[in-house]
């Protein structure tokens, strides 16, 4: 069983930065897709940014250029470092990850299905 811990949320004021981290309970993270997901309250669960095995990265149109996921595969531990925090960047944030043994292939990797394993979440809080 696959258990995945996030941190790093937090409050912050427009224009800040936070980094979140992932730490994932596997052999390896090099076996594994991995992505960030988030949810506001009343709004639906969002992709915001994943990395493949090779370490290729994709990202939701809303964070291009203010986020960017990393990977320590000798760490076990995802990052999303987030820069020029908006107020509608609130939200949960949540590490997601799949095998590549078994995902379903989407072609942004940011529609949520794909990923059998979830995080608990860490709230990140961006006041205007």
């Amino acid at each position: 069983q696959v258990q995945l811990v996030e941190s790093g949320g937090g409050s912050v004021q427009a224009g800040g930065s936070l980094r979140l981290s992932c730490v994932a309970s596997v052999y390896t993270l090099s076996n594994y897709y991995m992505a960030w997901f988030r949810q506001a309250p009343g709004k639906e669960r969002e992709g915001v940014a994943t990395i493949d095995r090779e370490g290729s990265t994709g990202y939701a149109d809303s964070v291009k250029g203010r986020f960017t996921i990393s990977k320590d595969n000798a760490k076990n531990t995802l990052y999303l470092q987030m820069n020029s925090l908006k107020a509608e960047d609130t939200a949960m944030y949540y590490c997601a990850a799949a095998s590549f043994l078994t995902v379903r292939r989407t072609a942004t990797m940011l529609e949520g299905p794909e990923y059998n394993y979830w995080g608990q979440g860490t709230q990140v809080t961006v006041s205007a």
